[in-house]
């Protein structure tokens, strides 16, 4: 199993540059940093995690600005967005800047991605809220094609352009390993569908192994390897008895959740979370 960290880099936290370094240092995978374009002020979409909103969800730096700062100042921590919303970005532009982050660090990309959860956010960029799974899914297979194709086309409902030329090509082959965040049997079965990878966040699901049994059976079931697909927890405790449980469930990347505090909040929350690596191993 697999360490990694989050933190909304938000700008009144400690600065990614530091974060990255400190996470690096401490012998974490990966970091993984969530995004938000914005958040309407009216404020009609109930937050899942309660009933208000933290500040750092309008105050997060741009998510590929804020990979890139960390990719360049470390050598081996992977890159990852945690997560992407996809539903709000063109595929076009974001399948660049993915490849330009996994080109530039040398292959340390991992795209996690989700439909989201803020309705309003999404109208802002033209999204419809009943149709951002569709829209996700045509976006995913769209990048794939210009990951991977000299001259790359895509015909569909939401996504529709001819023959086009994009460079650079990600580093990783066919192209970095996707997410899919999510805690519902559909969400399992587009992981299935069109993802490397299951994120979910510890709290939200019932039964972790009960759900990752589900998700290789589904991957059976399509005739996947179920061992092809990587189960990331994502915003896990700072808790080593819970990472070794995770760790006989089958997850793989055990993603440490940590607040948006200063560094003299941050950098001992990393000592302990290398401690919690010492105890259970990689």
């Amino acid at each position: 199993m697999h360490f990694g960290m989050t933190m909304f880099a938000a700008d009144f936290a400690i600065r990614v540059d530091e974060l990255a370094r400190g996470a690096e240092d401490r012998g974490l995978e990966s970091l993984w940093l969530p995004e938000h374009t914005h958040i309407p002020a009216s404020r009609r979409s109930p937050w899942p995690g309660g009933p208000e909103l933290p500040q750092e969800y309008w105050h997060t730096h741009d998510l590929f600005v804020a990979l890139a700062v960390a990719a360049a100042v470390t050598r081996t921590l992977k890159v990852c967005s945690g997560i992407c919303l996809l539903v709000e970005r063109d595929p076009i532009t974001t399948a660049k800047e993915v490849a330009s982050l996994d080109f530039l660090s040398d292959g340390r990309v991992m795209f996690g991605i989700g439909g989201g959860w803020n309705a309003e956010e999404m109208e802002n960029h033209g999204t419809e809220f009943a149709t951002r799974w569709a829209l996700l899914r045509e976006r995913v297979e769209a990048m794939k094609h210009i990951w991977t194709d000299d001259a790359a086309e895509y015909h569909g409902k939401f996504v529709n352009f001819d023959p086009i030329w994009s460079w650079p090509k990600p580093v990783q082959k066919p192209h970095p390993p996707i997410f899919l965040g999510g805690h519902t049997p559909a969400a399992l079965q587009r992981v299935v569908d069109y993802c490397d990878g299951w994120m979910p966040i510890p709290g939200r699901t019932t039964d972790l192994a009960a759900s990752i049994n589900d998700l290789h059976q589904r991957a059976e079931r399509a005739g996947r390897d179920p061992q092809s697909i990587s189960v990331a927890t994502y915003g896990s405790p700072i808790d080593a008895s819970v990472a070794e449980q995770f760790r006989k469930a089958g997850v793989d990347h055990f993603i440490f959740g940590l607040p948006p505090a200063s560094r003299e909040t941050i950098l001992p929350l990393l000592d302990q979370c290398a401690e919690v690596v010492r105890k259970v191993g990689k």
